[in-house]
């Protein structure tokens, strides 16, 4: 009988115990996504905004590249874990302002109009050339520093976080030199959004310069952080300096 007894209890105490730890991982799964959509600004359920630049290079208006379309197919992982419905538009054909969802906005400037204003209106001290500036050398700048493409071998790529007031929806502004550097941007922020969060908070704003190595090889899977420029990247534009008096 107490044998019977005793094998009664470990049962019920595997059980217990058992259903313990389940309940700890459901509970830490939830907190990991509560945190996951709150670092994005994607409730369940949600819309957002996914602004698709035009391939930079083409003579057609519409086209994209497909390195651009694979950068959409990398964001999908995030809007599935955070049960977020995209609203997938061309980047021309925005007409609003930010806060109302969160947006992901890919591409530089000469591919991208809504980038181009991004980059004006929220990171005065970060430049994108595009083809059309610099069609022999496309460079980044941050903060007075240059970052030159070499094209194939090193591209540089923005990352930034753009929060105008920290309850409102973010947006995250991918501008890189070329749209294998904007998949590789988009692949860095899902695979680091937990260094991300303890860096700059779930609801910060960050800009981050990140290098692409060796891309005609290992396409974008190697990707690298050269620079958390957020301090830079955020500040005030120098003022431009002031005439010299004319000569009498």
């Amino acid at each position: 009988m107490s044998n019977a007894w005793d094998i009664a209890m470990n049962i019920i105490a595997s059980v217990i115990t058992g259903s313990a730890v389940w309940l700890a991982g459901k509970a830490l799964a939830r907190r990991r996504l509560r945190r996951k959509q709150t670092f994005f600004g994607l409730g369940g359920g949600d819309e957002c905004l996914v602004v698709v630049p035009r391939h930079a290079s083409s003579d057609r208006l519409r086209s994209v590249h497909r390195n651009d379309a694979a950068a959409l197919l990398e964001l999908s992982p995030v809007l599935g874990d955070c049960r977020a419905r995209p609203e997938v538009v061309f980047h021309d054909d925005v007409y609003q302002g930010m806060a109302d969802k969160a947006e992901f906005c890919i591409g530089g400037p000469d591919a991208n109009r809504r980038s181009e204003a991004h980059l004006r209106a929220f990171l005065p001290r970060v430049r994108v050339a595009g083809f059309e500036d610099q069609p022999d050398e496309l460079t980044i700048t941050v903060g007075g520093e240059d970052y030159p493409a070499e094209t194939g071998r090193v591209e540089y790529v923005v990352l930034a976080k753009l929060v105008r007031r920290e309850q409102e929806r973010p947006v995250f502004l991918i501008s890189g030199q070329s749209s294998i550097s904007n998949r590789a941007a988009v692949r860095y922020l899902q695979e680091h959004q937990r260094e991300l969060t303890r860096a700059h908070g779930l609801r910060g704003r960050f800009c981050l310069v990140l290098k692409v190595v060796e891309s005609h090889a290992y396409g974008p899977r190697i990707s690298e952080l050269v620079r958390d420029a957020t301090e830079e990247a955020f500040a005030a534009p120098e003022p431009a300096p002031e005439p010299e008096p004319a000569e009498s």
